[in-house]
């Protein structure tokens, strides 16, 4: 089984396709918040001095109490979470891996890269996507049966009632969490493993020193200390990604899942609507996997009219 690393975004392609310029397109293809956390004013030493052990301190405490880790859990940060999902296939003894599919593809390059055999039977390591992307699937405990299970929790901030963060205790488990998607804020590049602390301090010594730049420790700790503007957040999310299941539904679309970040619908021909949208310079997501079903994340406040006039 070959893992391609197929993504959203890929928006320069288009604009040399389609035309037009990046702010004039509307760009869909990603899950990524279109309404971002405030940047807040960043103390002069963030840009200028390596991030010292209390910033780390700080940040990690923070984000213990926002999704509420479990005390016998370790947790360490990264630029993104890309860079632990790199990392996660050298801090287990190599052998099997299950990453049931369709899912995020990172997973099962990174393992593929890193020597594993794939497949979708329980295997020494489990990856479950949760909730899954792009189908919204979420987990149970019963359902993660591996000997050491790696939970991506990238897009589970939207609904921290089913997060499976209880487990981050158990032995063989890692939860990861993602800065760029929920907060909208992509660009920082800031992820969280949070887990078993023999694998956390495996990846500890992988990753190295001041693996997290000084304006997203800042940044990071002051968004997870503004639990308000998540609740808000999640609000909003809720009645725009209803907002747009309306919308597609109007034009012949069925609804297949996702999250409140993107939406999976079922089309008669993926590729011809993700062409008529790109005619109107609004990007969508498509897969190689499925020639009915194109994914959209949620236009920005202002533009909800470009979206529909390109239907």
């Amino acid at each position: 089984m070959n893992h391609t690393r197929d993504h959203g975004g890929g928006l320069d392609a288009a604009i040399a396709q389609y035309g037009g310029t990046r702010t004039g397109w509307l760009d869909l293809s990603t899950g990524i918040n279109p309404v971002s956390y405030p940047s807040p004013s960043l103390p002069p030493d963030a840009w200028t001095a390596l991030p010292d052990k209390a910033a780390f301190t700080r940040l990690y405490g923070l984000a213990r109490r926002f999704w509420q880790v479990p005390e016998g859990a370790d947790i360490i940060a990264a630029s993104g979470a890309s860079a632990i999902i790199a990392a996660l296939p050298y801090v287990f003894p190599k052998g099997d891996v299950c990453i049931p599919g369709p899912t995020y593809n990172e997973h099962g390059a990174a393992f593929q890269a890193a020597g594993w055999r794939l497949g979708q039977a329980p295997g020494d390591v489990m990856v479950a996507v949760h909730p899954n992307n792009p189908d919204g699937r979420l987990w149970s405990k019963t359902e993660l049966t591996a000997k050491s299970i790696i939970i991506d929790e990238s897009f589970g901030d939207v609904a921290p009632d089913a997060s499976l963060m209880r487990l981050a205790d158990r032995p063989g488990t890692v939860i990861l969490k993602s800065f760029g998607k929920f907060w909208g804020l992509a660009g920082l590049r800031l992820g969280f493993a949070i887990g078993d602390p023999a694998i956390i301090g495996q990846l500890r010594d992988l990753l190295g020193p001041w693996q997290v730049s000084g304006p997203a420790l800042h940044i990071g700790a002051e968004a997870l200390a503004d639990p308000t503007w998540a609740d808000e957040t999640r609000t909003r999310l809720q009645k725009d990604a209803l907002r747009l299941d309306t919308l597609l539904i109007s034009k012949g679309a069925e609804p297949l899942g996702g999250t409140t970040l993107f939406r999976l619908y079922r089309v008669q021909n993926a590729r011809a609507a993700q062409d008529q949208l790109a005619r109107h310079h609004v990007w969508s997501r498509v897969f190689p996997y499925a020639d009915d079903w194109l994914r959209l994340g949620l236009p920005p406040t202002d533009r909800w009219a470009q979206l529909q006039d390109a239907l």
